[in-house]
């Protein structure tokens, strides 16, 4: 039923009002009963009281039948007992037929107290009867009993009546009264189920309000209440979402992995640098166990630290395998009344930063041993000068000349440091022009020609004449080119070729510098663009290589929005491959 809380109420009242009913059904019928018997009671002692002191015929043998019948003729029974319980005369009955009275409650207390009430059934007449009993003497002085009663029928009848005109009465104020609760409850449970639909409302989250109840009662108080709640409660929500989702943004567009455990050590939120960290940059982390995505022990470690001990761990780890990444990591707990409820974990990528130390210290120690070997030879020769050798006709010349070559290498060497310098710093001084291919390559092949002819090498280029323009600083492409001339050659035997390639490809224009020389393995291919990385390291020396060339070129070509890469397999030679952007403003 709709209406659940009217039905429950009405039946309350249905159940209390015939409860009521049914007592005041049996009080009023107890009461009346005993209010008839009192009257009959006492209309009965007036009775006794005439007769006994009326005298007439009552007391003499003869007459006692016929003042009995009269007596009883205004519908009063009359029954005279004698001392021995025998039944002398009666006005409904013949005596004779009458069985012994002396053993009736009434009589026998009348014959012993000298009176006697009593209400129970004839077993004469088989009829329920009051009787009153009063004690005399007769003429002889023996002792007698009159008894009067009267049948109680005529209560019967008048409860009866009483009773069934007051449970009539009883249903139809029932039925008015039910009518008109339903009418009023109706209304009543409208509004109640309207508050009851506006609360569901508001757990779903729709905070519209009610409309105005202009009823001045308790539900229209709570009715405003309730609208006021709603709102501030909207409001809340809206500045605790607003609050959640800069959180979320901001920690979502964090470069550092951030993790929210639980303390049953499930992951409560995880952002993608995190996972990307953990290696499931695919997978959901949320609700999921910390160990079915952490995998690595020390990170397990600093979480378990921080939800078992309390603390603050910082600590720094290596993760996976072929390429192997740094972290610098802090696991803190998240307290709640003094106890740890959960931890935050926030891993912070330094693995350029070791990266970068690393080259720093390679930095140092390969320019060390770069410029010791050159200081070392123009110290000792020196020192070998000033001890004598300046009056050596033979080996002097020779001296200054081991001098110069040194330190024209250290020139060369100190130039390529501060043009790679200024390079990464973009302060390399140049002008961005429209430049076609043979202002690039023409030059290059005019300076490489000579070391190419002294060697005994085939120097040769290719491309088009209809070639698109390069923007750029010509004087830097020029740079990237004759590097890798210079390293072609370099590293190329007498009899071999060098052959320079452009052709555009795409959006790109790419140049391409191949040789036959020595190659380069496989495993150092990733590095020689490194400074003062040498795949041939003794050989590079000979030859007055810095080992900063390839690292000049692949920094002017990044510079200009390239690329540079290479090809090479030991003893068939390699090919390194330029490609630089086309209409670059």
């Amino acid at each position: 039923m709709r209406n659940r809380l009217f039905w429950k109420i009405g039946l309350l009242y249905l159940i209390l009002l015939l409860l009521v009913l049914a007592a005041v059904d049996l009080y009023i019928a107890r009461a009346l009963k005993q209010e008839f018997l009192n009257a009959a009671f006492a209309q009965l002692d007036s009775l006794s009281r005439l007769a006994l002191d009326g005298r007439s015929g009552l007391f003499g043998e003869a007459d006692r039948q016929n003042w009995a019948e009269q007596f009883g003729s205004a519908g009063i029974r009359v029954t005279l007992i004698a001392a021995d319980g025998k039944v002398v005369a009666d006005s409904t009955a013949d005596p004779a037929s009458m069985e012994n009275h002396l053993a009736r409650p009434e009589v026998k207390e009348a014959f012993q107290s000298g009176s006697a009430r009593a209400v129970r059934k004839s077993p004469t007449l088989r009829r329920d009867f009051v009787y009153l009993a009063s004690r005399y003497e007769s003429q002889n002085g023996s002792p007698m009993v009159l008894r009067l009663s009267f049948q109680l029928y005529d209560l019967r009848e008048t409860l009866r009546d009483f009773r069934s005109r007051l449970w009539i009465f009883s249903l139809v104020m029932l039925a008015l009264a039910g009518g008109a609760s339903l009418l009023f409850f109706r209304g009543f449970t409208v509004r109640i189920r309207r508050l009851n639909e506006f609360s569901r409302r508001v757990a779903e989250g729709d905070f519209r309000p009610l409309a105005i109840d202009h009823r001045k009662d308790e539900l229209a108080d709570l009715a405003g209440t309730l609208n006021q709640t709603a709102q501030k409660l909207d409001h809340s929500i809206r500045v605790l979402t607003e609050e959640r989702n800069r959180l979320s943004a901001v920690i979502a567009s964090m470069e550092e992995g951030v993790a929210v455990i639980g303390a049953d050590q499930r992951i409560v939120y995880c952002n993608s640098a995190f996972r990307e960290a953990a290696g499931v940059r695919n997978l959901s982390c949320q609700g999921r166990p910390v160990m079915e995505l952490v995998r690595h022990s020390d990170l397990l470690g600093f979480i378990q630290g921080s939800l078992n001990r309390g603390e603050t761990i910082r600590g720094e780890v290596i993760v996976g395998s072929i390429q192997t990444r740094s972290f610098a990591v802090t696991s803190a707990p998240i307290r709640s009344d003094g106890t740890a409820t959960g931890a935050v974990m926030v891993l912070h990528d330094i693995t350029e930063i070791k990266r970068l130390e690393r080259a720093r210290r390679d930095f140092i120690a390969n320019i060390s041993h770069e410029y010791k070997t050159p200081l070392t030879a123009i110290q000792g020769f020196a020192e070998t000068l000033l001890g004598g050798a300046l009056e050596d006709a033979k080996n002097r010349r020779r001296f200054l000349e081991i001098i110069r070559d040194h330190a024209l290498r250290l020139g060369r060497l100190t130039e390529d440091l501060l043009k790679l310098a200024q390079i990464e710093a973009r302060q390399l001084p140049g002008d961005s022009r429209e430049v076609r291919v043979e202002e690039i390559v023409e030059p290059c092949m005019e300076i490489s020609r000579i070391e190419a002819e002294r060697k005994g090498i085939s120097l040769n280029a290719e491309y088009a004449a209809d070639l698109p323009l390069l923007r750029g600083d010509v004087r830097s492409f020029r740079e990237i080119l004759q590097n890798l001339l210079d390293n072609a050659l370099r590293y190329s035997a007498r009899g071999g070729a060098v052959r320079v390639k452009a052709a555009v490809e795409g959006s790109e224009m790419v140049f391409s510098v191949s040789d036959t020389g020595i190659g380069i393995p496989k495993a150092d291919q990733d590095r020689i663009f490194e400074r003062f990385y040498r795949s041939d390291a003794a050989r590079s020396r000979e030859s007055g290589g810095t080992g900063l060339g390839l690292s000049i070129v692949k920094h002017l070509v990044q510079t200009h929005g390239g690329r540079v890469r290479v090809e090479s397999e030991v003893g068939r030679g390699s090919v390194f491959y330029v490609r630089l952007p086309l209409g670059r403003k």
